[in-house]
């Protein structure tokens, strides 16, 4: 009973509100506020109801570029200026079966698979981005490597068909090459100038989404091949947690300024948040021979290399199939020369300890790798190495790396 009063009240109330809201629209005073008022505003304000309550945006400002971006955000402002010269490239490359030949021919294999194709299409999707007007495309070479056919899609939905104009594996660093008119670009930064700490944003197209946005800091710098897994490549490496996942190969790292500090190449494989980009320095020295020879030459001495410690150096010490201990406790233990290689020709042996290259000390692989790629083809360099603790001068020209090495 209370309860249908309660209701019975609360209906008289809202019909008593809404026959005084009636008497005063019929009023002088309401005809006039009715007059003043669009119509349209007025039906659009009562038919929200309780969401008119709420308060409305701000009218744009007519004379504001209609692509403004708030000042205080500068990542967005980054994104948005560098977003269109970021590109999405899909790479088309012919692959073989990865079945045992032997087993793909087996007669009875071929009864039940008769249409299972020895090759097949195999497509890849990576970055890039635009480093000049004239259309040339920076990127990873594991983007473009053994492909066929490269095609380049733009922000703005452009696409344009793409020649690789050179390639560089041991770098992972490549050139691509598009015809088009009004071209946006990057603007590049200087790599040598980047602190751990500093800002750093990723775009690209990880798992193909396009143009995606991620933003971190820069963990490290100097991180060389051999720590990150690739003893193979010739370059030291930007460390940063902005996320970097398949498909960001090959789209540019940045500063806080939108400049390019890095080509992001790779991701911690035991780790998240851990990911890799090319000093853009190197990138950038590296891309200039691509596009003036098509090709690099890297220096070679033929010689496989660990970095000695005392702990290293004990264990080996204690070895009793070692003829020779070793004198020291730091520098390059020579594993392997290559058979042919400027190295043997000079007879380095395995065993030998490099431990200075035209005089400076050497601690590491690593710094060895780095001097002979600095002195080119065709440079000789002076050796001192340690074998069975006595010192020994070598002078070893520089070779061609091979392809396969």
């Amino acid at each position: 009973m209370a309860r249908l009063l309660r209701q019975t009240l609360l209906a008289m109330a809202l019909f008593s509100g809404g026959l005084a809201y009636g008497v005063w629209l019929s009023s002088p005073r309401g005809q006039e506020w009715l007059q003043q008022t669009p119509l349209a505003s007025w039906s659009q304000r009562t038919s929200e109801g309780v969401g008119s309550l709420l308060p409305r945006p701000e009218a744009a400002d007519s004379a504001a570029p209609a692509d403004a971006v708030r000042p205080s955000n500068f990542i967005a402002a980054v994104a948005q200026k560098v977003g269109p010269a970021v590109v999405r490239i899909d790479a088309t490359r012919t692959v073989a079966n990865p079945l045992d030949p032997e087993l793909f021919n087996h007669p009875l294999f071929r009864h039940f698979f008769p249409q299972l194709p020895q090759e097949f299409q195999q497509e890849g999707t990576g970055s890039g981005f635009i480093i000049d007007a004239d259309g040339l495309i920076l990127t990873n070479a594991h983007v473009v490597e053994g492909s066929e056919r490269v095609r380049v899609h733009l922000l703005d939905g452009r696409t344009f068909e793409g020649k690789v104009k050179g390639s560089d594996p041991v770098t992972d660093i490549a050139v691509i090459q598009i015809e088009g008119e009004n071209l946006p670009t990057v603007t590049l930064g200087n790599s040598d100038q980047v602190r751990p700490g500093d800002w750093a944003i990723a775009i690209g197209n990880p798992l193909g989404l396009d143009n995606t946005v991620t933003v971190g800091i820069i963990s490290a710098v100097g991180r060389s091949s051999g720590q990150i897994g690739a003893a193979n490549k010739r370059v030291t490496f930007l460390q940063t947690d902005a996320a970097i996942n398949p498909g960001n190969s090959g789209g540019p790292l940045l500063d806080a300024e939108g400049r390019v500090i890095g080509v992001n190449t790779a991701i911690f494989q035991r780790a998240q948040g851990v990911g890799f980009a090319i000093p853009i320095n190197r990138a950038m020295e590296i891309a200039e021979r691509l596009i003036r020879d098509g090709r690099v030459e890297h220096a070679f001495l033929g010689i496989r290399m660990i970095t000695l410690n005392p702990d290293l150096v004990a264990r080996l010490n204690r070895d009793p199939a070692r003829l020779s201990p070793l004198t020291v406790q730091e520098g390059v233990l020579i594993g392997e020369v290559v058979p042919g290689s400027p190295a043997e020709q000079v007879g380095l042996r395995k065993g030998d300890v490099i431990v200075e290259i035209d005089g400076r000390p050497i601690r590491d692989a690593e710094q060895v790798q780095q001097l002979v790629d600095a002195a080119g083809v065709g440079k000789t360099l002076t050796l001192r190495v340690i074998r069975d603790g006595q010192v020994r001068i070598f002078q070893v020209k520089t070779g061609v790396l091979p392809p396969d090495f």
